[in-house]
Parts: structure tokens; C-alpha cells; sequence
């Protein structure tokens, strides 16, 4: 990264919305701690880049998830983050507010939001929901690609359950972010429906310019906006074009939200770590700020371009979790 996109990252708050960095790190495979540990993110590039908040996601495998052995997981992953955080206090701070956002940026470190991609998390048990909200959990992606207790997934479809009602009614009461990214089609409606608070889509991308059951239709996205919500414009290959992509692709995602909805309800959301393929130009968290320098060059104003290069999932951060 050159000095000038450097000193151009120093202008606006960067979130991204989603990683799955914490896995590897947990089970030995890397370091995030060193620069040199392989992979997509560690916690030096999120300083060089200026992350203000990183989404971390506690991602509960499906080998994890027959009864109750998904809640260990997932409590181990959650227990995993705040070692982390702990143990380099130099790069990190835990996310518990918005004020936390605040001390982020006068410190020059990353505001960890601590996230649980599964809601099998829950074990089928509404308390566990305090219980997560006590640890430090502030947003859990309902499903992953397959049916819980919840709801349905991109894979198996499926609604909202009962118990997948009084689950958000709970997040909502609780403040915590309901993420719609991996759900299935009539599961996003219903959720909808439910929740009397803003949601986000932390790591999807449009369906109108790559058919895939992951991205959100135009429909979808409108309805988002109506909510109040906001996506987070995955940075996965497979999502963005099928085949190869380039930081461009990035750019094509966001200016369709941005054409259909306006630039106040779109994001990014990497899935750094939890995906073998990024775009040119995009395949390290240092690299983001590249993208906001191609936000600027595409036409995009220095107002617009902060908003989608933080403030608008911050906005949706301060309205949910306070």
C-alpha cells in the first residue's frame, strides 16, 4: 500500500462486516498475530489498513452441529476471539457499543465485533441468547447454508420457526444484529416481517448480476432499505461473476445497490478467510484501502464513499446495539 493511499485511508472509518479468521487461528494453523501467517486477514493488516471494526464470525462447521456439540463449538470459537483480543490488546479492543467505535479510533486500533455465523449456537434454548450477549456476541447470521432451529438456508429451504421468531424478538430486545446473509428466500421475508429493527446482510452480494442462491435479489435489497438495513458486498469470486474477478467487480456490486437504492444502505463485507478465491487487487485485508481509492476514481463523492467504506453499517451498529 503506497503513502498515498495510506494517508487516504486515514479519511474514513473502514468496516467489514464479515471474516473467519478466528477458526485457523484457534486450531494452530496460523498466527493472526504475524503478518506472515498465511491467509487473507491478520491483526497487523487490519491496523496498516485502518479497520476501524472487523466483524470476527465464530462460523459453527456443520460437523459441529447434531445436538448440543454445535453450542461448544460455538462457545469455544466466541472464547477463542476474546483471547485474542486479550492477548494483543496493541491492535485490538472488544466491541461493546458504539462508544467502543469511539475509543477504536482515538487508539488507532480495531474494534472486534464479536459474530456467530449459526444459530445452532442456541441449542434450541432462547437464554442462550443473554448468555452470548453477556460474553461479548453483538450480531449471529441466523443459519448457514442449512436448515437449524431458527430458520431455512440457502441449501434447505425453509421459513422463520416459531422458535426462530421469538429468537429475533429477543436479538431485537437484546440489541443484537440480526445478520440475513446464507438465509433461505422465505426465511429473509419473514424475518422482515418480525423484526422491528434494522438488519444487515453481512457478506452477500446481487443476484441480478450473478445468479446465485447466496446473492440478494433486487427485491430483497429494496426491502432491506425499507428496514433500515444494510448489505455487505461479499468478496467472494464465486459470488461476485462465477469465475475470476477483479476489485472492478467489487465496484459493479455496490454501484447496482447503489443505482437501485441509493449509497446509504450498502457496505462491505469480505468473507476474508472463509472463501478460496478474491478479487484482484482485494485478496488481503491490507488492501482495502484500494478499494476506497477506486470508490473515489469511479465518481463516487467522498461522502457516499465514507458511507459505504464504514458509515452506514456504523449507523445501523449505533441504531440496533446502541
Amino acid at each position: 500500500m503506497d503513502r498515498a493511499v495510506s494517508k487516504l485511508a486515514d479519511q474514513f472509518m473502514l468496516v467489514d462486516g464479515h471474516c473467519d479468521s478466528i477458526s485457523s487461528h484457534l486450531a494452530g494453523e496460523r498466527n493472526l498475530a504475524r503478518i506472515d501467517s498465511g491467509g487473507s486477514l491478520d491483526l497487523p493488516g487490519l491496523k496498516r489498513a485502518g479497520v476501524t471494526v472487523q466483524f470476527f464470525a465464530s462460523f459453527i462447521e456443520s460437523q459441529h452441529k447434531p445436538g448440543h456439540k454445535a453450542v461448544l463449538r460455538g462457545l469455544d470459537l466466541v472464547e477463542g476471539c476474546l483471547k485474542l483480543i486479550e492477548e494483543n490488546p496493541e491492535y485490538l479492543l472488544l466491541f461493546e457499543n458504539s462508544q467502543s467505535i469511539s475509543r477504536a479510533v482515538e487508539s488507532k486500533r480495531t474494534a472486534a465485533l464479536l459474530s456467530v455465523e449459526g444459530g445452532e449456537v442456541l441449542g434450541g434454548r432462547l437464554f442462550m441468547l443473554s448468555v452470548l450477549y453477556r460474553l461479548g456476541v453483538r450480531s449471529i447470521c441466523l443459519t448457514w447454508n442449512q436448515a437449524n432451529e431458527l430458520a431455512g438456508g440457502v441449501e434447505e429451504p425453509g421459513g422463520l420457526t416459531p422458535f426462530g421468531t421469538k429468537a429475533v424478538q429477543e436479538m431485537n430486545r437484546l440489541g443484537m444484529l440480526l445478520d440475513l446473509s446464507h438465509l433461505s428466500d422465505p426465511a429473509f421475508w419473514d424475518v422482515l416481517r418480525v423484526s422491528v429493527k434494522p438488519v444487515i446482510a453481512s457478506h452477500s452480494c446481487c443476484r441480478a448480476l450473478h445468479n446465485h442462491p447466496r446473492n440478494l435479489t433486487d427485491e430483497q435489497l429494496v426491502s432491506l432499505v425499507r428496514n433500515g438495513g444494510v448489505v455487505g458486498i461479499n468478496f467472494y469470486n464465486r459470488f461476485l461473476t462465477g469465475g475470476k474477478a477483479s476489485l472492478d467487480d467489487v465496484i459493479r456490486h455496490i454501484k447496482h445497490v447503489c443505482t437501485l437504492v441509493g449509497p446509504e444502505h450498502v457496505g462491505l463485507g469480505s468473507d476474508f478467510d472463509g472463501c478460496e478465491e478474491l478479487p484482484v487487487g482485494l485478496e488481503h485485508v491490507s488492501c482495502l484501502p484500494n478499494l476506497v481509492q477506486a470508490l473515489l476514481k469511479a465518481g463516487f463523492s467522498q461522502a457516499d464513499t465514507a458511507k459505504i467504506a464504514g458509515g452506514n453499517f456504523i449507523r445501523v451498529i449505533r441504531e440496533v446495539v446502541g
